[in-house]
């Protein structure tokens, strides 16, 4: 009887760790933490659109040999982020984003001295009404890269965000 409940118990937690992750990785979880981000500030939700989801995919998956987190240099509004093992997830890399608020003063539609929050600003940036990202494993096995693109593109010299 013992031998079953080692291997019984290890099979249950692997498969937790699997269900978690992947629950954060699916459209309507980006969708989701990129529109409470957006509601605390007025803007309105963002939807996915797979245009420009296949764009994220097609960029993500170009980057997996080396994970660099190089601009694609695209037409779209652009987050990237990188991490480390399966707890980084495509919601975990839009809460790095959203961090950056706490940089971001409105009023001077500027970043702390020092400080980045232009991502922050692509997730909230009222023109941009399309969205789609893409998570994909970099091809050292350790690695995510995620990669969230916006239509229309923001960060607009002399723009405010909303």
């Amino acid at each position: 009887m013992k031998t079953f409940k080692i291997p019984s118990l290890l099979l249950v937690a692997i498969s937790f760790v699997v269900i978690a992750t992947n629950a954060q990785n699916s459209q309507q979880d980006f969708l989701n933490t990129h529109n409470s981000a957006r509601a605390q500030v007025g803007v309105a939700n963002i939807v996915w659109d797979t245009t420009v989801a296949a764009y994220a995919l097609n960029y993500a998956n170009a980057r997996k040999a080396d994970c660099s987190l190089t601009p694609s240099g695209g037409s779209f509004g652009e987050n990237l982020a990188k991490g480390s093992g399966a707890f980084f997830t495509g919601v975990a890399a839009v809460n790095l984003w959203v961090a950056q608020k706490n940089d971001y003063t409105y009023t001077s539609n500027s970043c702390t001295v020092g400080k980045v929050c232009k991502h922050y600003t692509q997730v909230v940036w009222s023109n941009s009404v399309k969205l789609g990202c893409a998570r994909v494993l970099c091809n050292n096995n350790v690695d995510y890269f995620v990669s969230c693109n916006y239509d229309a593109p923001g960060n607009i010299l002399g723009q405010y965000p909303y």
